[in-house]
This record gives C-alpha cells, structure tokens and sequence, in this order.
C-alpha cells in the first residue's frame, strides 16, 4: 500500500466495458511526511475520494479484487481515505 494526495480526476466516455462505472483520480504519491515520491498514478475510486484528500492505494493485481468484478485491467485503486498520520520521529 502506498499514501497520496488527489490532485485530479481523469475523464474517459470510451473505456473497457468493465471499467464503465467506474471513477478514476490522479494521485500523487508522498512519504508520510507529504513530500511527493515517484510519478503521479491514476487510480480507480469507489469510495468517493475528492481532490485534496490524502488517499490510501493499493497497486498490482491487488487492485482487480477491489472490484467486484475482479477480471478488470486496473493497476491501482484507493482503498481509504486518511484522517491522520502520526509517525513517531527518531
């Protein structure tokens, strides 16, 4: 699992029939501390996260079982939207 922030939404009329239905959010992935990490991912959405929300996502096959329909092509998909962070500082 890694965390993010929303920074987008991404619209699609023409998809795969088994991504119809779905919403899709661009996330910048972040250390715990907010500083962004790697290269933005889109990620599906069924839990209604909003730009600005600090996301929880799962990536790899991880992310088809999400759905209920689990033989769709996604690599990623936010599993919970954040409240807090504490990390113990060393």
């Amino acid at each position: 699992m890694k965390i993010g922030t929303v920074i987008g939404n991404i619209w699609a009329t023409r998809k795969e029939e088994g991504l119809i239905g779905l919403k899709f959010l661009f996330i910048q992935l972040e250390l715990p501390d907010g500083s962004p990490i790697e290269s933005p991912v889109i990620a599906a959405d069924r839990i209604g996260a909003g730009i600005g929300d600090k996301v929880m996502i799962t990536s790899g096959s991880a992310a088809r079982f999400v759905i209920e329909n689990n033989n769709v092509p996604i690599d990623s998909a936010v599993i919970g939207i954040v409240d807090s962070i504490d990390v113990e500082s060393r």
